[in-house]
């Protein structure tokens, strides 16, 4: 474990929650400026009436109705993303330690708000969105420029395995493991961003815990990055609680998702994702099983995909499922970070 000393600790503290502080002060001043906005131009969330299997979502439409009945907003991660950015450049701009992470969330940013732009237009293009490989390509753009950084101009080329001396040396297939960690958990907050307040009070736990890893580790820039994406998240959850004012859109989860697992391996705690994120995993094992199932089985598993569709299908409040996720994620954020204590992470 690295040696700090409780005034460094403290000094610490002061500067992680400055941060988090200004991120959710700024965030609260650009929230009615960004409400008025998508309410004069019509940032209406255009509901998908199909799968990416080209099934009809009727279960889902049907679920979720009485919401998109009303005039529902999406976008609102951008928000987020202009908070995290003018704090980060502003107050915490480090090559080696936020330069990454903020460019995984405006490059995320900016694949989700292409998607978001023509889901609102969709009525006048006569699509809901841009086709999934489109975004998964895309994404995939995105990873593959920050693995390049992350091996050839930061260095990194080993990992840590939890509960094993020293490092696991890859060389340059650390690249692909870069690429799987951000896409995937880009991808899983993509998918888990379907009932009010349940992507954010996720990501608020994962950022927390990954805060708290590098703040132990003396990665101070990491740790303050993490907490201004907490205080901007934290304003965001005031109004995204059932029932939301407006919806993050994935202008915001895949920004917060693709810089969450650019966070992951900053920390080189990357194999402790799936259980700090064990929701996450939930959500995306749960899409993807069932979609393997209808193309190869010709059955569903589930009722509706993600989990927490099915959930909701089965009888559960949507603030139910959301309440019930966000303690299993704050439980498996605290193994989490046990882990990383007993592991040899810090």
């Amino acid at each position: 474990m690295t040696d700090i000393t409780i005034t460094q600790l403290t000094t610490g503290l002061i500067l992680l929650v400055s941060l988090a502080l200004g991120s959710m002060l700024l965030s609260l001043l650009m929230t009615p400026i960004y409400t008025h906005y998508a309410y004069k131009y019509k940032f209406w969330k255009r509901q998908r009436t199909t799968s990416t299997s080209g099934e009809q979502l009727t279960i889902f439409n049907k679920l979720h109705a009485v919401k998109f009945e009303r005039n529902f907003p999406t976008m609102a991660g951008i928000v987020i993303v202009l908070a995290v950015t003018i704090i980060t450049v502003g107050f915490n701009l480090d090559r080696e330690q936020t330069w990454l992470p903020l460019a995984a969330l405006i490059g995320g940013a900016f694949v989700g708000l292409i998607d978001d732009i023509i889901n609102v237009k969709g009525k006048e293009l006569g699509v809901a969105g841009l086709r999934s490989s489109i975004k998964f390509a895309m994404i995939i753009a995105v990873a593959a420029v920050g693995a390049w950084f992350f091996y050839y101009k930061l260095g990194y080329s080993s990992v840590h395995i939890p509960f094993m001396n020293g490092q696991w040396e890859l060389g340059w297939w650390i690249i692909p493991l870069f690429v799987l960690a951000v896409v995937s958990a880009g991808n899983a907050v993509n998918i888990s961003d379907g009932l009010d307040g349940l992507a954010g009070g996720l990501l608020a736990s994962a950022f927390m815990i990954y805060a708290t890893i590098a703040l132990l580790q003396g990665n101070e820039g990491i740790a303050g990055f993490c907490f201004t994406i907490l205080g901007a998240l934290l304003t965001y959850l005031w109004f995204n609680v059932h029932p939301a004012r407006f919806m993050m859109g994935d202008v915001g989860s895949f920004a917060l998702g693709t810089s969450l697992g650019v966070v992951a391996m900053l920390t080189n705690a990357i194999f402790l994702l799936p259980v700090i994120g064990i929701v996450l995993v939930v959500e995306i094992t749960s899409s993807a099983v069932q979609l393997f199932s209808k193309r190869f089985f010709h059955r569903k598993i589930f009722i509706s995909a993600p989990i927490h569709h099915h959930l909701e299908a089965i009888g559960w409040p949507e603030s139910k499922v959301t309440m019930r996720f966000w303690i299993i994620a704050n439980v498996a954020g605290f193994i989490g970070l046990l882990l990383a204590l007993a592991g040899g992470h810090i």
